[in-house]
């Protein structure tokens, strides 16, 4: 089991990643709004509700649950072995990820990175790889709680300041005088706006960008990743830590193990698609019936993390019973070499989507509909589903893997697989 989770792999734990991934590598400001670009109607509005609805935050909550279990697992391992040595690679390896995360935000031009997040927040696991399954759920739920206190009150501020700026403009309608204050509320609500849907010359700016030279896109985007990688920091800190020690505590517990009755898992797939699709789809009818209003945005932040963290535990049930399955072997096969590859795997996306879509490549950013980003996300996954069997019959290692683990025992490690032959003393033969 712990080889088809590949739980001891430290970063790009899920090839699904690059499903909520491809809007921020091919259109602008489309992410969460399709209104803002890429087509909102037919198929792109069904590819859209499909995201929303089956994968939004999901994929990170995967990524986040698998990296506690990897950390748990490693930690737990090389202790029982008696290694003296558990808490020097752990905190090696965390600087490492946060290092290649920042080349990787910087430089590769990925401003969705996530290895950065991932060390910075792994670095407060080590302390706490010893609790029980019960204190590690208790804490999680206590990071939880803060996460969603943070997003509420975030949500009701912005609320609040559309409120004002309605009261500030019915003054106005009626010939009213405003108030230095009430003005200022105008401005304030105008701004959240302007940021939320960007007019036509913002999101061409963005795009002519995307269309320039390395040099320019890097210095285009770099205060946006430079604010990724401090505030945003900040701001998601629980939402990480949580599922981590979530990830943490179902190792402790058997479950990633599959050491637990099927029950359980269908358990977590019924309940979890039950709660999660249920909220999301009240989420996501809502924000359509609005007409992709701001205010119903905002309105469905109500709900967001229950209905993400539902469906995170309803895709992970579903995973552990395919594991336990025994079906398509094949497949399961070339996904356990995607997860071995891992780190480059995750890498690779950006590599391979900075060429199709930058102006020093192939320059499609925005010139695919929402929809079309998703031939670019299945030819991905076939090529590395194809590729990492192949790699890894001839290396132990993905490249990156190798250089992290090298990186990290400070000592070259062995990379290409040596021939029987090879392995065999030769023995000599006398006829007499």
């Amino acid at each position: 089991m712990t080889e088809a989770l590949d739980l001891t792999r430290p970063a790009g734990r899920a090839i699904g990643i690059l499903l909520m991934n491809i809007t921020g590598f091919g259109l602008p400001f489309a992410y969460s709004d399709p209104t803002n670009y890429g087509g909102a109607t037919g198929a792109n509005l069904w590819a859209w509700i499909t995201t929303m609805m089956v994968f939004e935050g999901t994929q990170r909550g995967l990524f986040s649950i698998l990296f506690g279990a990897g950390f748990v697992a490693l930690a737990t391992r090389r202790e029982s072995a008696g290694s003296a040595d558990a808490a020097d690679l752990h905190y090696r390896r965390m600087m490492l990820m946060v290092v290649f995360g920042m080349i990787h935000s910087y430089l590769l031009l990925w401003r969705g990175e996530i290895l950065f997040f991932y060390g910075m927040v792994g670095l407060f696991l080590f302390p706490l790889r010893k609790l029980s399954t019960k204190v590690l759920l208790i804490v999680a739920t206590v990071g939880f709680a803060i996460s969603a206190v943070w997003t509420q009150g975030e949500r009701l501020a912005a609320i609040t300041k559309h409120d004002k700026f309605v009261a500030a403009e019915a003054v106005k309608a009626a010939g009213g005088k405003l108030a230095k204050a009430q003005e200022g509320e105008i401005s304030a609500w105008q701004d959240a706006l302007a940021e939320a849907k960007p007019d036509a010359e913002k999101i061409q700016k963005n795009i002519d960008a995307h269309q320039g030279s390395y040099l320019d896109l890097v210095a285009y985007q770099a205060p946006g990743t430079a604010n990724w990688e401090s505030w945003q920091f900040y701001r998601h800190f629980f939402d990480y830590f949580s599922m981590m020690l979530i990830g943490m505590a179902l190792f402790r517990g058997g479950v990633l193990t599959l050491a637990r009755e099927p029950r359980l898992y269908w358990l977590m797939l019924v309940i979890g698609y039950t709660v999660g699709l249920t909220v999301n789809y009240w989420e996501t009818r809502t924000v359509i019936d609005s007409g992709f209003a701001v205010l119903a945005f905002l309105q469905t932040k109500v709900t967001y993390d229950l209905g993400r963290v539902a469906m995170t535990m309803g895709h992970l049930g579903l995973l552990l019973l395919f594991c336990r399955s025994g079906y398509l072997s094949g497949l399961r096969n070339s996904l356990a070499a995607v997860g071995r590859m891992a780190f480059t795997n995750y890498i690779s996306h950006s590599l391979i989507c900075a060429v199709l879509f930058s102006g020093f490549g192939f320059g499609l950013y925005g010139k695919l509909e929402r929809h079309q980003l998703y031939y670019v996300v299945f030819s991905i996954w076939l090529f590395q589903l194809l590729v990492s069997p192949i790699w890894l019959r001839h290396y132990l290692f993905g490249p990156l893997e190798w250089g992290w683990r090298s990186l990290t025992y400070v000592k070259k490690q062995p990379f290409r697989r040596h021939p029987v032959a090879e392995l065999v003393p030769s023995v000599s033969v006398s006829n007499g």
